[in-house]
């Protein structure tokens, strides 16, 4: 396991290395370059990027007639705009005629540098999950963003949503990982309890299998970094090897992770769940520890939810 590493430091890095293998990346930003990490472009190789200001609507339109003249474009935001201020352009003018434009939601969930709920995203996966058309995916660490990236740039046509995190987390993966597109990756096997994560919550539910092994209880983890199109086979296999199953996402549970997993239990294996995440709030301005444990999103409440399903 490497050292930690942010999400979005991978970002601007693998955003300058793709540009110098293939001349038709581009980069947009809607001033926050300094903060999604768009301005290693910016200096490096400013001839592939442009700053669009304050103005995600336009940028998404500027984006669409990139792509249609056979660019790569990658749209960096916050996440919190990226579902809000330019959804109807994502719409309209992106996924409606299916053109390959990647749009990266940075500073998602709640761990977002103290910005509060006007920058916290809760509901971005649920937005994009449900729009006709559009890819999301969620990585758990720097490995996997770098990969994902060239994934959705070079193996994939259509329009995306890349959902990134601000602040380092420590790096599961090593260099000889391999993300597909639409594949869940199982991080632990176990027989007692399923825990299903996406993004960095995968790594928390690595840390709860830690700690229920403390009390002989082996959980099965599965991290699930696509989350549309969804893995569907891999989830009820993983379910059914222990029967039941909790989902972590630092997302709300309404139709985000969690609720897929439901979806897809219900039709095809039902078993009891337990959804951890976001219930039906929004947060507020305080530093990440406090509020992952007033929100319920530690490793340690994912341990005591599997608890709480064995028991019944």
């Amino acid at each position: 396991m490497a050292s930690a590493k942010a999400q979005r430091i991978a970002y601007g890095e693998t955003l300058v290395e793709m540009i110098d293998n293939n001349p038709n990346i581009v980069v947009l930003d809607g001033d926050l370059a300094n903060s999604t990490k768009a301005d290693y472009v910016a200096e490096q190789r400013p001839d592939r990027f442009l700053e669009m200001g304050i103005a995600e609507q336009n940028m998404m339109g500027v984006a669409a007639g990139l792509a249609t003249l056979g660019f790569i474009p990658f749209v960096s935001t916050f996440a919190a705009f990226a579902t809000k201020r330019d959804l109807d352009q994502v719409r309209i003018v992106v996924a409606q005629p299916g053109l390959h434009v990647i749009i990266t939601g940075a500073y998602s969930g709640i761990q977002t540098g103290k910005t509060g709920k006007t920058h916290q995203s809760v509901e971005d996966i649920t937005i994009f999950r449900a729009m006709p058309h559009m890819t999301v995916v969620v990585p758990a660490d720097a490995v996997e963003v770098r990969q994902a990236m060239h994934a959705l740039a070079f193996d994939h046509d259509g329009p995306a949503y890349l959902r990134l995190t601000r602040d380092p987390f420590k790096t599961i993966f090593d260099e000889g990982y391999h993300f597909e597109l639409g594949e869940t990756v199982t991080l632990r096997e176990g027989r007692d309890i399923t825990l299903i994560g996406t993004g960095e919550m995968s790594i928390r539910c690595l840390d709860a299998a830690d700690l229920l092994a403390e009390k002989g209880i082996l959980a099965h983890v599965l991290h699930v970094p696509t989350i549309k199109p969804l893995d569907e086979a891999a989830i009820v296999e993983a379910v059914r090897r222990t029967g039941r199953v909790v989902t972590a996402e630092d997302h709300t549970i309404l139709g985000g992770l969690g609720g897929a997993v439901a979806e897809v239990l219900c039709e095809n294996y039902p078993a009891p769940l337990k959804r951890i995440g976001w219930r039906d709030v929004y947060g507020e301005s305080a530093p990440n520890e406090p509020l992952l444990e007033k929100y319920g999103l530690t490793s340690r409440h994912i341990a005591a939810a599997a608890e709480e399903l064995l028991e019944r």
